[in-house]
């Protein structure tokens, strides 16, 4: 088929995406320089001279570091594991990884209030064996977040690298065994490199996500404050959309970032691609 209409065919799905998300997105950044037709930053200044802006810039981070390292942790032996069972298994086991994804975030987030409360299955049973005297201070705080952040993206970071590794050529593990490599070091020679590819796109789905996530945060953050929240509150609640059309700008560039930096590591990492 010729080039000229293969572009055609990429013509209707570019025009939709220009008209609903790269020229609202465009016109946001530029409102933030320019609110009043003058060039300016003071937009930015603001925020980032503002102490409250900053400890909830820096609990947004910190959170979303630690749900895509917990991921990461958990996520990678499972999609070894999946990646390595026999098809039947194999296809119980990613219908159990993926059943976190077709239940609603509301519904997820609800039930962990049920669990983290102080009142919550988590503290009762803690209480009920001796190990606690006092209920546990878990529901309403960072931590809560996380876990309802892991239990959301986990399945993510599953899937994307389980789809890497199923594509491995483990006669390579073989031959490294037979050459006098321990397991410890075929899996970092070569399938640690061969996944980082896996690995990158999954953390920064996991990452992004978190970072952008709302409803959780909102329900099992409390008065904890997120980027995503925080900017509903300007948006919504004060009806102050030039301050939110800033923290969205800056959560853009937080996630283009963070994409360069992850694609600089896995470069790195395995140079070859």
């Amino acid at each position: 088929m010729n080039k000229r209409y293969l572009y055609l065919l990429l013509l209707p799905g570019f025009l939709f995406l220009a008209a609903f998300m790269l020229i609202p997105i465009i016109l946001t950044i530029v409102s933030t320089f320019m609110p009043d037709g003058s060039l300016t930053l003071e937009g930015y200044m603001t925020f980032f001279r503002d102490g409250y802006f900053n400890k909830i810039l820096l609990t947004t981070l910190r959170v979303s570091v630690v749900t895509t390292l917990v991921c990461v942790v958990l996520g990678y032996p499972a999609a070894y594991y999946i990646s390595r069972a026999g098809i039947r298994k194999k296809s119980i086991l990613l219908a159990l990884s993926i059943f976190p994804l077709l239940t609603s975030p509301v519904v997820r987030s609800f039930s962990w209030m049920i669990i983290l409360g102080k009142k919550g299955l988590l503290n009762t049973f803690l209480m009920n064996i001796g190990l606690i005297q006092k209920p546990l201070e878990i529901l309403y705080t960072p931590v809560a977040m996380m876990v309802g952040l892991v239990h959301l993206f986990l399945p993510l970071i599953i899937i994307t690298l389980l789809g890497v590794m199923e594509n491995l050529d483990y006669e390579l593990v073989r031959a490294a065994r037979s050459l006098g490599a321990s397991s410890f070091t075929a899996f970092r020679k070569i399938i640690f490199p061969l996944t980082v590819p896996g690995l990158i796109i999954g953390s920064i789905l996991v990452f992004v996500g978190s970072l952008t996530a709302y409803t959780t945060p909102a329900l099992l953050g409390g008065k904890e404050r997120v980027v995503a929240t925080f900017l509903y509150q300007n948006a919504m609640t004060l009806n102050d959309w030039q301050a939110a059309s800033v923290i969205a700008v800056i959560m853009i560039v937080i996630t283009f970032v963070v994409v360069g930096l992850m694609n600089a590591w896995a470069n790195r990492l395995n140079p070859k691609g």
